[in-house]
């Protein structure tokens, strides 16, 4: 079960405080003196990813300022724990390819801009979109800290110290080393909603309803990663018997996680403000959503056409399947402007066989394949 948001908070920030005197200030070498640009949000970790300096010295001040897109919260929280800095970046990293496969064939594709951007002027927007981002970089760093604390790689974790599940039996033991999904979750959301809490908005205006939106989809994003989480175990015995078994707590597969977050964007709630200021559902007619559920403000933007002011960059010269009816299908993917088809030579693996034991060893075989690319 998860603790109350209070509660986790307040336990979180006491071990910031309880870990003050432990962690020294530190420094980058001279070859990582280079200011980058300001960004508009910690996604950049994800595309200059952050190095670990391996020279320490006592009393410095770390660079943390100067890494771009964090907010003052974040700086600070990167001066408490530049280790985790890396994972953070990892865990953006991962949501971002994430929902490059997940929207692969559809027009809006999750498309980074640049490095400092990342998504570009498409995240103004409150759409089910931005929704769907924000829920899958909270999860994917929810998934990388939780795994880093398991494989030892972080000061202040290490090992899930999760209670024994009770459905668990009796002559299983309970142990080895599970992902900390507990410590993932805490230091995810302190991380990745600080940047939100810190915004001061005029109550019931249009910044304090996207801000909301942010906070409720980073936190669907977390709390699926945590409820997909599975019991894995390990059997023991002689030539495999299985008389034993040692079991732990244990990540899902990232793209589990990508499934169940996009069949969430798929039903995702329309929101709206009230005379007092909170986001209500648009539709009375259905079930309010729930935590884990996707929440948006604002509708989709048209992405058949590059537009400047939104930030789509349009589906001109995507490729398109011509057999396809669904959205990878050239007549809805190109908006009905027609396509273009040429040819394209392709090299794939081919002629494999299975050498024991045991490895696959393939030729690399070339053809032509006819390509549809939208007008």
């Amino acid at each position: 079960m998860l603790l109350p948001q209070g509660l986790i908070c307040a336990a979180f920030r006491r071990s910031i405080m309880a870990s003050r005197h432990c962690i020294f200030a530190i420094t980058f070498l001279s070859c990582f003196m280079q200011v980058p640009v300001e960004a508009s949000s910690w996604w950049s970790l994800a595309m200059n990813p952050v190095q670990i300096p391996e020279v320490y010295i006592i009393g410095a001040q770390p660079l943390c300022s100067q890494l771009a897109g964090l907010s003052q919260g974040q700086k600070k929280l990167c001066q408490l724990y530049q280790d985790h800095m890396q994972y953070i970046g990892e865990g953006a990293k991962t949501g971002i390819k994430e929902c490059q496969y997940q929207f692969r064939h559809r027009r809006w594709n999750c498309s980074t801009v640049d490095n400092t951007s990342v998504f570009g002027r498409v995240m103004q927007i409150g759409s089910r979109e931005t929704a769907f981002t924000y829920s899958i970089s909270a999860a994917g760093v929810v998934n990388a800290v939780s795994r880093a604390c398991r494989e030892g790689e972080l000061s202040t974790c290490g090992c899930s110290r999760a209670a024994r599940p009770k459905d668990l039996p009796r002559d299983w033991l309970w142990g080895g080393c599970g992902d900390n999904l507990d410590y993932g979750f805490r230091f995810a959301k302190e991380f990745v909603d600080a940047r939100e809490r810190e915004k001061i908005y005029q109550k019931g205006s249009y910044e304090s309803a996207r801000t909301s939106m942010n906070l409720h989809n980073n936190e669907a994003g977390r709390r699926t990663v945590y409820d997909l989480a599975h019991v894995s175990c390990k059997c023991h015995g002689v030539s495999g018997s299985c008389s034993l078994k040692t079991c732990w707590l244990q990540l899902a597969d990232f793209r589990k996680v990508g499934d169940a977050l996009k069949e969430k964007y798929d039903s995702a709630a329309s929101m709206k403000l009230n005379t007092r200021g909170k986001l209500v559902q648009v539709n009375n007619r259905f079930n309010p959503p729930t935590n884990y559920d996707l929440v948006y403000v604002d509708q989709s933007p048209d992405y058949c056409v590059r537009n400047e002011s939104t930030g789509s960059l349009g589906t001109q010269g995507r490729l398109c399947n011509k057999t396809s009816e669904g959205m990878d299908g050239c007549e809805l993917m190109c908006c009905g402007r027609g396509y273009d088809q040429f040819k394209a030579q392709v090299v794939e693996r081919c002629h494999c066989k299975f050498h024991w034991c045991c490895y696959v060893k393939c030729k690399r075989c070339t053809k032509i394949v006819d390509q549809f690319v939208c007008k």
